[in-house]
């Protein structure tokens, strides 16, 4: 039925049943898609709960069901030993289709990881230009992540000043990962608590080291975004 008589009369009041059809069909995709990522996010995050790899946590942070928070902690033999690194980590509607999204709130001194948090890893982009695979899950991430702290891949850098210290002096550059470390990465929990994390998770809270990112090294001729696209 038409309102004014017809076409000239105004708007349209029925639509047409394909379009309907078309809204219910994407509709149903997005919640399908919803719980896909439920079901899966609430098995990983039990397993991690129960089994977690070495030296990393992971829990939900707020009422949203994407949003999580991960802490690391560095290494033995590594500049970031006994620091503990908290990372912000986004699941987006399409997981496990899509990576999530992670980076650092903790500043970090590291040629892979920019002063912004940011990673260059390729399990975090889709192919062709990343690895993810739905296959893949949060805890590989986190791992993942964890292996790269240990060993930076200099020639794929998000800070190229960081990557060319690495590469041809590397006491300069232990020295100011140690530094960073001991600044950022160990600061008193008591001072710091992360809200809804878990109470043996670390020396560091996110809220603090968050603000302090705002230290991080400028961006400028010595930065450069890795080949993965960040």
């Amino acid at each position: 039925m038409r309102g004014g008589g017809g076409p000239a009369g105004g708007c349209v009041l029925f639509s047409s049943p394909a379009l309907h059809a078309a809204e219910w069909t994407e509709q149903g995709s997005r919640t399908e898609g919803t719980m896909q990522r439920a079901s899966r996010l609430k098995r990983e995050l039990s397993l991690l709960a129960t089994e977690p790899p070495p030296g990393i946590t992971c829990w939900q942070d707020t009422d949203q069901m994407g949003d999580l928070r991960a802490q690391i902690i560095g290494g033995a033999n590594t500049p970031y030993e006994k620091g503990v690194f908290t990372l912000e980590v986004s699941v987006p509607e399409r997981y496990p289709f899509e990576p999530p999204q992670v980076r650092f709130l903790t500043p970090i001194y590291h040629p892979n990881i920019d002063s912004a948090g940011r990673i260059c890893l390729d399990i975090l982009k889709l192919p062709p230009k990343g690895a993810w695979r739905p296959s893949l899950s949060i805890a590989t991430v986190l791992a993942s992540i964890q292996l790269l702290m240990a060993e930076p891949n200099p020639d794929d850098p998000l800070m190229a000043d960081i990557s060319s210290e690495f590469k041809y002096n590397k006491p300069a550059f232990l020295s100011n990962a140690r530094r960073w470390t001991e600044q950022h990465a160990r600061q008193k929990q008591e001072d710091e608590e992360v809200p809804g994390g878990p109470p043996a998770a670390g020396d560091a809270g996110a809220p603090g080291t968050a603000q302090k990112r705002k230290a991080g090294p400028p961006g400028g001729p010595g930065k450069r975004f890795c080949d993965e696209g960040i």
